[in-house]
């Protein structure tokens, strides 16, 4: 495995997000499952996991499309979406299909139901972003997650 960071890495640590951001956040929805049973496994694995999904280009194409997208809606620059109805809700649902969409690339199905999860409790780092930025992130720490409690399980047999 490579030693260099991620250049998505490298964009969200400008943004606030560190790794041990993204990784704490997992870590407050963790389950035990058979492989992984303990808090100390699922960090080394989920900071392998998402070392390697962090430098998947399309990961970050979708993850920065959201970062843009959340500055673009702050500045009412959205056509039809003032800041206001941005900012008050209700009635927007892009920011959960962005986030299902990064979530559903990177695992599938599994990553569906994690950040159903994720979306739901908003743990960690989630709490403090936007409404388009959290889905993206939790996105990517549900799909990161489901592939190591999948990956946990598969190895533990």
């Amino acid at each position: 495995m490579s030693t260099e960071t991620p250049p998505l890495l490298e964009y969200l640590e400008k943004k606030g997000i560190t790794l041990e951001d993204l990784i704490k956040t997992a870590l407050e929805l963790f389950v035990p499952h058979p492989g992984l049973e303990t808090e100390v496994k699922a960090t080394e694995m989920l900071r392998e996991e998402f070392l390697d999904t962090l430098s998947d280009v399309n990961v970050s194409t979708l993850v920065v499309a959201c970062f843009r997208a959340q500055e673009d809606a702050e500045n009412g620059l959205i056509p039809g979406l003032s800041k206001e109805r941005f900012m008050g809700r209700p009635g927007l649902v892009s920011d959960e299909l962005l986030g299902l969409a990064i979530a559903n690339y990177i695992a599938g199905v599994r990553g569906v139901f994690e950040f159903t999860r994720f979306d739901q409790a908003k743990p960690g780092i989630l709490k403090k972003l936007g409404p388009i930025t959290n889905d993206a992130i939790g996105g990517l720490v549900a799909g990161v997650s489901s592939n190591v409690y999948t990956r946990a399980f598969r190895n533990a047999k």
